[in-house]
């Protein structure tokens, strides 16, 4: 499987951005598909997940500003990203996981494939 992310650049705090993720490859059966993302020195953090029944969930620092969306007719997993702050500056990741009865969606490790990162830039 591979993934693979678009859409970051600059974008002036208020404004808005729309990420796309386009997997690729053995992507037949279920799977949760999120966003994380990733600053210097920190961990990958959780942003928003879409598990492969449908369910949708937002880290809350990004509750009522991101919608995460999917087409699995096409694949894809998209991030809308409104009222960008500079706190949501990072390099976000779209992840791909298999499900399994321990697969915590909120955890970075769960996940079997990665993206390669697209930066976001939020000038303040």
């Amino acid at each position: 499987v591979q993934l693979q992310a678009s859409g970051g650049g600059l974008v002036q705090a208020g404004g808005s951005l729309r990420l796309s993720c386009a997997a690729s490859g053995r992507t037949a059966g279920a799977y949760h598909m999120a966003w994380f993302r990733q600053t210097p020195g920190k961990e990958r953090e959780f942003v928003a997940s879409s598990w492969s029944g449908g369910r949708t969930d937002y880290a809350d620092s990004v509750k009522g500003r991101f919608t995460i969306s999917r087409d699995n007719a096409e694949n894809t997993v998209h991030l809308r990203m409104n009222s960008l702050k500079p706190e949501d500056m990072a390099v976000y990741y779209c992840a791909l996981g298999i499900p399994s009865y321990s697969f915590n969606v909120y955890n970075f490790r769960s996940y079997d494939y990665w993206g390669q990162g697209t930066l976001v830039t939020v000038s303040s």
